[in-house]
């Protein structure tokens, strides 16, 4: 059987998911297709719909370039065409979003750092402000400063344009927790708000613009006449704000149907929670229940950083502290769309699914994530209180475990794309660091933890709650305190019999799943055991540990069989592929390296990741592989073998043919189409041995037409094949006929050489060394005509 499987021999990177929003200044297009987000110092867009290939604005730059020209932030124009940008460099940069290409560029003459970027509402101004507690106003078509408005303390991080653009007026707020508005036409400053006694978040205009409502980090709403300037209610609302939105009347918020004469405002906070408030009853209208954004860890932490409404779709949108993006419908609040700005570490990774569809992400996070591999679109997964570690899935089931000591079972629909909950595992005492569940029955699954023990869990074959918020609780069936020190990983074998450990103890221990008595002890390791696996097909197991080796054991004597060397740091996992005779392995270098297990050697190295890979997961089929690790990037790689020696088989062909051409051509004595033949083959021989009959049959001027005639590329071919035919004196009249032709072709403009110098630096050597022979040769032979020439005279009287 393992005759007939076909090695793997090349795989290629077929996607990266990378971050595409890591904090930061963040926009919601007008249609609401696309968020463009703040990334590392540039700015990328993605689509809601489909999450696959986030762009990022401009050429692609190195991280060096990237950081001498950060983006501090941007602003996106109400039509969603145009963005602008504030840099490092002082710079303002107009891009077309269609293209993501500057379209102009200009000196923002501000000093320090520009922290607020603000299009008006008819897109003909643009308002900015920063660290010199300054607004200034714009003129982007023109590149033009029309003005600057003085009045702020200290960094100016919030500004409004008035809805109404006849009004001139534009509001901003400092860190003198005041509210100041300015006409921008006449440059005064013509009301001032204060009531806040912390930092203004948030300010919005009502619908029939006679108020605002401000939200600030003091917990407090407050509900301003615009005109006369006081306060009319200010709300306690006992949680830190970052963002308030005034809702327009007549629109449905979780199915209660706004009054279109009364002020409603929208609020989010630390509590990760949106609440919509009426503002002249101070009353809670609506909270949100199905908050997806956990509360803050602390008194005036960060939960919601980002709040948007979109009156065309009729959506909210909240950005979360650990940036995840969530849409949810007004109407019944339902979140519609997730997206995931940025996963931090990634701790492991599994397909699960028909056709291996979906993937379940484990990342430095209480939540894992669920995503759909042809769209990328994500779904956070809530349940676990501290970070999970480890996940495993079968046909029925997913499983995961986390820090906060438990296991839980998870049952995914993939037709609605939804997993709930449907069990919970709470017999450890420390943090579950690896899971596994049967593949053949489902009826088990076990658990190794930093107590040290191994348990076995029942899953029985339906669920009863106990009560309506207590989850069923999985029995823990055997218990058994497994290794001396923390215990890394756990694996069932393909026959559901036999549960193999890894350990910080340096030792692999073989189980019997109906007893947890000892089957066996692998002893060999200098380091401690990242991970273990069974073969899928032959009686072995497999062990990588931190002494950078991975280790093939035999299941019947406990003997190792096999071990391979070639990491330079620890091997973290490892992976069997094509019915167990190959390996892929990933290590704390960032390397992943394909191993052939018949002949111990690394058969292809990929080397894409930045740091640690913590993750490996192979689809059924073998056909891709996803890896995942500290440097917060995803990469799907895909099997090119067989492509691979498809073409290598087509250009074997496409030569073999162009060979038996030349060898015709050659024979027919057609020296000029014989030459360009040989130069797409790269045949400095071939080429040689034309050029030479070419001389000797008196064709120079055809061989010059014939390279006049020719490619940029093949004429830079000819020329190194000349170069390195210089080398040798009995070449050097061919070689030094086309190095005329080619010097000449250059003069004339019709050839561009990428290294000149370097061609013309190895020639001139030998060329003066052939020269210095001619002239030689030459004076022999003038001595020689003389001599004979001298002699005829006396040869005639001898006659």
């Amino acid at each position: 059987m393992n005759s007939k499987v076909k090695l793997k021999e090349v795989y290629e990177v077929q996607s990266q998911y990378k971050a595409f929003y890591t904090g930061g200044t963040i926009g919601w297009t007008h249609d609401g297709q696309h968020f463009v987000c703040q990334n590392n110092g540039t700015i990328c867009m993605v689509s809601v719909e489909n999450q696959q290939e986030p762009v990022t604005f401009g050429e692609q730059q190195t991280d060096e370039e990237i950081s001498e020209d950060v983006v501090y932030t941007f602003a996106i124009n109400g039509s969603g065409t145009s963005i602008v940008s504030a840099h490092r460099s002082g710079l303002y940069k107009l891009w077309s979003r269609e293209t993501r290409a500057v379209l102009k560029m200009w000196k923002s003459g501000q000093q320090g750092p520009v922290a607020k970027l603000v299009f008006s509402p008819d897109d003909e101004l643009l308002a900015s402000g920063g660290s010199d507690s300054t607004v200034r106003i714009w003129d982007p078509a023109r590149q033009l400063c029309l003005g600057s408005l003085r009045g702020c303390t200290g960094m100016v991080n919030l500004i409004v344009f008035h809805p109404d653009t006849e009004s001139k007026v534009i509001v901003a707020v400092g860190d003198d927790e005041k509210i100041h508005a300015w006409n921008y036409d006449t440059r005064k400053l013509i009301k001032s708000f204060a009531g806040h006694f912390s930092r203004v978040t948030g300010v919005s205009f009502s619908e029939d613009r006679k108020y605002i409502v401000s939200s600030g980090r003091d917990k407090i709403l407050i509900l301003w006449n615009f005109d006369t300037q006081t306060a009319v209610k200010t709300i306690p609302v006992y949680e830190a704000l970052e963002s308030v939105i005034v809702l327009p009347g007549g629109v449905t918020i979780g199915g209660v149907v706004l009054d279109s004469k009364k002020v409603y405002a929208a609020c989010a906070g630390e509590e990760g929670v949106i609440k919509v408030w009426e503002m002249t009853e101070a009353k809670i209208v609506y909270k949100q229940s199905n908050s997806l954004v956990e509360k803050a860890a602390e008194d005036g932490g960060l939960a919601i950083t980002h709040l948007f409404y979109s009156e065309p779709l009729g959506q909210m949108a909240i950005v979360s502290a650990d940036h995840n993006i969530l849409v949810h419908d007004c109407a019944s609040f339902d979140c519609v769309h997730q997206l995931a700005g940025f996963s931090d570490e990634i701790l492991d990774i599994v397909l699960l699914g028909k056709r291996d569809r979906y993937l379940a992400m484990a990342t430095n996070s209480n939540n894992f994530k669920i995503y759909d591999t042809t769209t990328m679109n994500c779904q956070l997964v809530q349940g676990h209180t501290d970070i999970v570690l480890s996940l495993s899935a079968s046909k029925r089931y997913l499983l995961s475990s986390a820090k906060d000591h438990s296991i839980r079972l998870w049952r995914f629909d993939e037709e609605k794309f939804a997993i709930h909950c449907v069990a919970i595992g709470l017999k450890h005492t420390n943090t579950v660091g690896s899971v596994a569940i049967s593949k053949i029955s489902g009826s088990f699954c076990v658990s190794v933890s930093q107590d040290r023990c191994l348990k076995t869990w029942k899953i029985p074959k339906s669920f009863e709650k106990d009560g309506e918020d207590e989850l069923p609780r999985l029995q823990c069936t055997l218990t058994e305190l497994a290794h001396d020190k923390d215990i890394n990983c756990v694996c069932i074998s393909p026959n559901d019999r036999l549960v193999a450990t890894g350990s910080q103890d340096k030792t692999a221990k073989l189980w019997d799943v109906s007893n947890l008595a000892v089957v066996g002890v692998f002893r060999g390791h200098k380091r401690g055991i990242w991970s273990v696996r069974f073969s899928p097909v032959d009686q072995i197991l497999l062990t990588n540990a931190a002494d950078c080796c991975i280790k093939l054991w035999s299941l019947t004597d406990m003997t190792c069989l096999k071990s391979l060397e070639g990491h330079d740091s620890s091997v973290l996992r490892v992976e069997f592929l094509s019915n167990g005779m190959q390996l892929l392995s990933a290590g704390a270098d960032g390397l992943i390296k394909l191993w052939s297990i018949k002949t111990s050697e690394c058969v292809q190295t990929l080397d894409k990741h930045e740091s640690r890979i913590w993750a490996l997961c192979v689809a059924r089929d073998e056909s891709v592989f996803y890896s995942g690790g500290s440097d917060s990037q995803m990469i799907k790689w895909h099997d090119v073998t067989e492509s691979k020696r498809k073409d290598e088989l087509d250009k074997r062909k496409e030569m073999l043919l162009q060979e038996q051409e030349l060898s015709n051509l050659l024979s027919e004595r057609k020296l000029l189409k014989a030459l360009r033949l040989a130069l797409n083959l790269n045949r400095p021989l071939s080429t040689l041995k034309i050029v030479s009959e070419v001389v000797k049959a008196q064709e120079q001027d055809g061989l010059a037409e014939t390279v006049r005639k020719l490619s940029n590329d093949h004429k830079e071919t000819l020329l190194a094949h000349a170069v390195e035919w210089n080398t040798n004196s009995r070449n050097c009249r061919p070689a030094q006929l086309a190095l005329h032709i080619l010097l000449q072709e250059i003069l004339a403009g019709r050839f561009q050489v990428s290294e000149l110098n370097k061609r013309l630096e190895a020639s001139l050597p030998y060329t003066e060394r052939h020269f210095k022979r001619l002239t030689e040769y030459m004076k022999d032979l003038k001595f020689v005509e003389f001599s004979l020439y001298c002699m005829q005279p006396h040869a005639s009287k001898m006659d």
